[in-house]
This record gives C-alpha cells, structure tokens and sequence, in this order.
C-alpha cells in the first residue's frame, strides 16, 4: 500500500466482514506471496475459503468513477532485441519474509518477469536483478542500504517497498545518485525530504485517502466510520488524509491507534461496538487486519469493514477466511490482466498480486533505460526521471519531486 510502513509480526484471532459491490493497488499484491510466518488463525477461519479479491471501479479523489482508458499498449522490457551493454544490476529491496512478506514478494516477481524478458530478448545485453530482505523493517533496511549503494554495479533500485523503510533509507541512496523507484510506498512526506533520486511509481495516501473517504461517504452513503490506524508511518498518514476527508462522518469516538504487530483487539472492537458505525476502515496491514476484523465478527459487527493497499493481498482473505467477504479494499494498485497476468501466473504459478503490475512495469522502465545507453548511476536517474510511457498499471511521467503527474485509486471487494 501503500506506500509502505514499519512491519514486522503478525495477528490472529476470529471475526468476519460486510458490505456491497466496489473496485486500488499494492505492498503488494503482495496477491503478493509466499513466506509469511506465524500466521496464528484458527483452523475454522483459516480453512479454504472460495474468495477473491475483486476489482470493482476506478476512483478520483471525490469518490466518483472514473473509467479507464481503452486500448492502451504498454511498453515491452524485451524491446527490439538489439540492445548491447556491459552486464549492469538493478536492484530490489523490500520485505521478502515476514509477516507481509506477500507485498515485497508480489514486487520483485514483477521486477523478475521484466528483466528476464528483456535478456531472453537481447542476449547482448544482460541485467542482473539483485534482492535484498528489508522485511519490511525501517532498521533492516537501514543496515542494507549501504550494502545496495556500495556495489557499484547496481545502478538502479525498485524500493524500498514500504513507507517507514523508504524515509529511514531515502537519504542514502539520494547521496549515492541511485534511482530509487518504488512500486508500492505511498506516505505522502517521501516526496518531501528533497530527494532528487526518490520516484513513486503510484498515487500517494494524499490520493488514496480522500478517494476512498470520499468515495464511502458520498457514493456508499455511510454516515459513521470509525477510523483505526496501525501507528505506522504508512497507518498514520493514509489515516489521517481518511479523517481529514471524512470530517464530522469520523466519529471521534472510535478513532482509534492500535500497534504493529498486535493480536488481541478486544479494546478496539469494544470501542467500535459502542458507536455502532457504518463502516471500519482499517489503515494498516493485511497481518492485523485479518485478525481484527474476525474479532469485529466474533463480536456481531455487522457494518462494513473497508482497509487500503496494506490489506488488499490475497494473504488477508486467506489468514481471516470467511470473515474476510464483503471487504472494500482501495489500492492505487491496477488490477492485472492480459498477457502480462498470463505470463505471470505462467511463470511463478501464481495470478500476480498487489503491487507486481507496478513491480513489472518499474523494471521495464530501467530496462529501457539500460537499452538506450543508460549504463551508469547518473545516466539512469536522468532517464528515469525524463520517462514518459504507458505501462501495464498506468501511464509512467514524473513531477520534479517525484510524483506522478497523473494519478487514480482502484476499489476491491472480497467476494
């Protein structure tokens, strides 16, 4: 989600979601992945549940519709296929265990499948992709930055992937002239430390909030929503721009902070049932919301449960089983389809998730860069930043701080 945060631990319990049809991102989708640790539901809401996350319509930041544009092509990492370089790396930093593993994994699977078409495509030219677990962890990523900007061959870097590690490290890799591009952290102060290196490849939570604050009150309808933040970088932002937007529909009540890595929600859900809102919207991971919003079920709420990027992972509808239907998730992220979600599933035997649209397209980007004789740290940043074409996600063109120039929210229902 965006965008993305601290993370680290993860949440059970029991509970379940509901509400009506919609259509985000997204860590993603990622969904994103494979290695995530402790989940700790129970076996009743962790068994098999026939549910999907569903696109269900494109959103501006007054919450109306906004319908896609047809019959876009976008651009190929493969290229002509006469491409001649040195062997360059590009690099990829983000959660790859964990708890929200899922997200970082969607990330870098997209990243895999760009540069891997671009070398079976030009043999002359070959681009190494190198990984590096953050866990999503501010600290990790801290004491891994310098691992990524000492090699001097890595010339470019998608991530970090969430919001906490991407302001611990920014500094860093704009010291070292390395283009960070990031597929999926979306705390809207990154764009304003005076990196000249940062790009986000998404709308940020300035977007993402109001579109979906918006889009619940004035489109859904609702008249109470209680507001829960996971006291995150990315929790606290995404759910502030929702309060702010929201207004007098926030109840002050229930807005409420809970902890990264919390289990137990009873405090939370005690102060919910008291308002008897229309909606929660959670702001923070798929790792707590998942338990949270069994507990919410447990405990007979019957409003709508309504979460962002952070949740919108295929791991949230399997680690809170049923409880997790009817869902509304936002995300800045595309829904992926066509070839690219074809040869994707084909290739890593799961549909692509949260955030590997971006991760795909972010790779092919500096692939394309890399094609047209950017070969070194400077010469990337600068195509990069001068970058204008169609992606798989969205069309790719960048403002002087790194935000891009044109920016919408996907809503996603859990059915």
């Amino acid at each position: 989600m965006r965008g993305r945060a601290t993370r680290s631990a993860i949440a059970a319990s029991s509970a379940a979601l509901v509400m009506l049809g919609i259509s985000a991102c997204s860590q993603p989708a990622p969904s994103n992945e494979s290695s995530k640790s402790g989940s700790g539901t129970s076996a009743e809401a962790a068994a098999p549940v026939d549910l999907k996350i569903v696109e269900q319509v494109q959103v501006d930041p007054d919450g109306k519709e906004v319908t896609p544009p047809a019959g876009v092509t976008a651009a190929d990492p493969a290229g002509d296929g006469k491409a001649t370089c040195a062997p360059v790396k590009i690099a990829m930093a983000g959660a790859l265990n964990g708890p929200d593993a899922a997200l970082g994994i969607n990330i870098k699977n997209g990243v895999q499948l760009a540069l891997d078409k671009h070398n079976a495509a030009n043999p002359g030219c070959q681009i190494e992709l190198r990984t590096f677990d953050t866990e999503g962890d501010p600290q990790k990523a801290t004491a891994i930055a310098p691992q990524i900007v000492d090699d001097q061959s890595i010339i470019g870097l998608v991530g970090p992937a969430f919001s906490g590690e991407t302001k611990a490290t920014g500094g860093v890799f704009d010291q070292a002239g390395l283009v960070s591009v990031t597929a999926s952290a979306t705390n809207v102060t990154l764009s304003e430390q005076g990196w000249t290196t940062f790009l986000r490849g998404l709308a940020n939570d300035g977007v993402q909030g109001p579109s979906v604050a918006n889009y619940l009150k004035n489109t859904v309808g609702d008249k109470k929503i209680c507001v829960v933040d996971d006291s995150t970088d990315y929790g606290t932002g995404l759910a502030k721009a929702v309060r702010d937007t929201l207004g007098e529909v926030a109840v002050p009540a229930c807005n409420i902070s809970v902890k990264k890595g919390d289990k137990d929600f009873s405090a939370a859900v005690t102060q919910v049932k008291g308002q008897s809102p229309d909606s929660v919207f959670y702001s923070g991971y798929y790792s707590e919301a998942a338990p949270f919003v069994q507990q919410l079920r447990d405990a007979d709420f019957t409003g709508k449960f309504v979460s962002a990027d952070g949740t919108k992972d295929q791991e949230f509808v399997k680690q809170a089983g049923s409880s997790s239907k009817d869902a509304i998730l936002s995300c800045p992220c595309a829904p992926a389809s066509g070839a690219f979600a074809d040869e994707y599933t084909k290739k890593f035997g799961q549909v692509p998730g949260t955030y590997s649209a971006e991760g795909y397209d972010l790779g092919t980007i500096l692939a394309k860069g890399v094609d047209s004789g950017a070969v070194t740290r400077e010469a990337l940043l600068d195509f990069t930043k001068k970058y204008d074409g169609q992606g798989v996600a969205r069309k790719y063109q960048w403002t002087d701080t790194g935000e891009l120039t044109s920016t919408l929210i996907w809503i996603y229902k859990v059915q």
